[in-house]
């Protein structure tokens, strides 16, 4: 696989989870203190993948690890709104198992971004 190609399929990833994400968020229920976590779910989970265009188009070296230092930390701010959601009482058991899958996906995106972004900062 080229590094185009990675970047190509990053970038759809990236995008599917978004939209994965807001189809979730759409599921749960209509209450103040759900929407007050899932706005922040929501905005923290579809920057990913526009912070990481954002990065793959950036002007230098030094300006695509400042934008990837980005969406390491929105992808780790996703990860923390998943957690608090599946962990608190607010949502129904099945709305927390279909929240799972999601929530694990983030783990991989942090992994891979937060790599992404040490390996920038060595070269």
């Amino acid at each position: 696989m080229t590094n185009a190609e990675f970047k190509m399929g990053l970038e759809q990833r990236t995008k599917h989870f978004a939209i994965d994400v807001l189809n979730w968020l759409d599921s749960l229920p209509d209450r103040r203190v759900v929407s007050a976590a899932a706005y922040q779910l929501a905005k923290s989970g579809t920057s990913i993948g526009a912070n990481y265009r954002e990065a793959n188009k950036a002007e230098s070296k030094d300006d695509f690890s400042h934008k990837i230092g980005i969406v390491e930390k929105e992808t780790n701010e996703t990860v923390f709104w998943f957690e608090v959601l599946l962990e608190s009482r607010l949502l129904s058991d099945e709305q927390k198992v279909a929240g799972q899958p999601l929530h694990s996906e983030a783990v991989e995106l942090l992994k891979l971004f937060s790599s992404i972004s040490r390996s920038s900062r060595s070269r």
